[in-house]
């Protein structure tokens, strides 16, 4: 434990009262604690990977969407703010449910979010594939980009490559990590701003742009809106993330104060810029009608509007931008699988939640998560839709595993259990407004997670051979993730759980 008086010493003294001790390295201030979140969830990241999805099924109006997703990711937020004032310890997800509702949702709620961000590294790390080539054809190193599984081969290769370089660095330590991700930060934060200021002197048409359909829906049972709820998946898979400024929370100072300013700054500020980004590059494109827009995404855009040179520059901020969001996905999964293990509630617990004595954090995690996600790369090396449906698969998880915490909030809300009045002064409570925004953020999750998940052929198996078991296989995969996982946990590791002994407050700290 740090000594009485050094940086972080009270944060230690806090965490004892969680019954563990003070193993990372403490040492993120409020900026690094704000990047992590803002990165996870990385503006230019996820705009750009998917706004060809969200144009080509809900035309220029699909843009609703994002101030939809707002709203109600804004619900979800503000609960996990009051949460990380609380309980500021890492694995978020899995500890904050742990002490909401039973061991055994606890649990479930651990290993959803733990594969869901494995999943999410392999998905993040494909949007290189989306950006690179378009910058030089050099990036193409399997086949020209023509042939029925180029692209997909190519995501592969590239995605390998970025999550060997983030297991290294996480593996290094949470110092470079927080460094690197910092300055990834500032560089995408800053040319976001200019993109939106490129874009809007390029202007071509009013913002009215936003209300026009093209006509889309007419083939759709439920009209646009059928249409519309598909485009929305574009938006809701950017959105997210933003816990992960507290699953850091004993290795940041302050986590009390800093983790939930952090979290509801990175969504705000991400729903803003983001927000910006669609609307001027919809209005300054040459041709709103081009079908490029629903293949080539902002990349096309990018390039209409600026040209060749100032284009790439931004396309390799986009680059930037991918590179440390994969980066931080990656962070939190380990943080996770970190969490579970020092409770034993992983198998091998004992060995995945051991902290390096120099570098203070957990390797075998760092190189066993990117090992998964380069498995789920190479088993989809020839999957056309890679893109979407890992995407998809991993995003559903994420929000299950949000339901599995404002739900049993709620329920001690319900029950009395949870009073504003019980925070400690000067920390973030919604006070009597918990009530009624808790009750938002898991109406909202409800309505997400089967928006998510409703067997979409469109989604799961748009192109050729259709097969019932792809258009239902979000339901499928997710059940079976959650099933077969719950029980294992029912018959094996739960005899097992409870927290180590060489991780309890108390037990002896090996010196580095």
């Amino acid at each position: 434990m740090s000594a009485t008086g050094a940086p972080g010493a009270a944060d230690d003294v806090d965490l004892a009262k969680f019954g563990y001790k003070q193993e990372l390295d403490r040492t993120l201030g409020s900026f690094a604690t704000f990047a992590a979140g803002i990165s996870y969830i990385s503006i230019l990241t996820g705009t750009f990977q998917l706004f060809y999805f969200g144009f080509a099924f809900g035309g220029p109006a699909y843009w609703w969407s994002w101030p939809l997703v707002f709203a109600g990711q804004l619900m979800v937020a503000l609960c996990f703010a009051e949460l990380a004032s609380r309980y500021p310890i890492a694995g978020s997800i899995y500890n904050w449910s742990k002490r909401l509702s039973t061991p055994h949702v606890a649990w479930l709620a651990g290993w959803t979010m733990l594969f869901a961000s494995i999943v999410t590294v392999a998905a993040v790390a494909l949007a290189y594939q989306i950006t690179l080539p378009q910058i030089d054809a050099f990036f193409q190193f399997y086949g020209d980009g023509t042939g029925k599984y180029d692209y997909a081969a190519n995501a592969v290769i590239l995605g390998t490559a970025l999550i060997v370089f983030t297991t290294i660095v996480n593996a290094i330590g949470v110092k470079l990590m927080a460094w690197i991700n910092s300055a990834g930060v500032i560089i995408e934060l800053i040319a976001a701003v200019l993109l939106i200021l490129a874009f809007a002197v390029n202007i071509k048409r009013g913002p009215g742009v936003v209300t026009d359909t093209q006509g889309l829906g007419a083939d759709w049972e439920l009209g646009y809106l059928g249409a519309f709820l598909t485009a929305s998946l574009a938006s809701a898979y950017v959105m997210y993330g933003f816990d992960t400024a507290s699953s850091l929370g004993e290795e940041s100072l302050d986590p009390r104060r800093n983790a939930p300013k952090a979290i509801l700054r990175a969504l705000v500020a991400s729903f803003l810029i983001g927000g910006a980004i669609l609307l001027f590059a919809m209005m300054a494109v040459t041709d709103i009608n081009s079908e490029e827009l629903g293949v080539g995404g902002l990349q096309f855009i990018v390039l209409d509007v600026l040209g060749g040179t100032v284009g790439d520059i931004f396309l390799w901020s986009v680059v930037i931008a991918i590179t440390v969001c994969c980066l931080a996905v990656h962070t939190a999964a380990i943080r996770m699988m970190f969490a579970m293990a020092r409770d034993n509630n992983l198998p091998g617990g004992a060995h995945l939640a051991r902290v390096h004595p120099k570098t203070r954090t957990p390797i075998i995690p760092s190189i066993l998560i990117g090992v998964l996600a380069i498995a789920i790369l190479i088993v989809n090396i020839r999957q056309p839709q890679i893109f979407v449906v890992i995407t998809s698969l991993g995003i559903i998880m994420i929000y299950i595993a949000y339901l599995l915490v404002t739900v049993p909030m709620l329920l001690a809300r319900l029950r009395g259990q949870w009073r504003s009045e019980d925070a400690a002064p000067g920390y973030f409570t919604l006070g009597r407004w918990g009530l009624p925004v808790n009750v938002a953020a898991v109406l909202w999750g409800l309505f997400m997670a089967t928006n998510l998940i409703w067997p979409r052929q469109s989604v799961y198996n748009a192109t050729e051979p259709f097969h019932w078991y792809l258009k239902w296989g979000g339901l499928l995969f997710v059940g079976g993730v959650m099933i077969g996982g719950f029980a294992y946990y029912w018959f094996v590791q739960r005899h097992k759980s409870g927290t180590l002994a060489e991780h309890a407050a108390g037990a002896q700290v090996e010196a580095p």
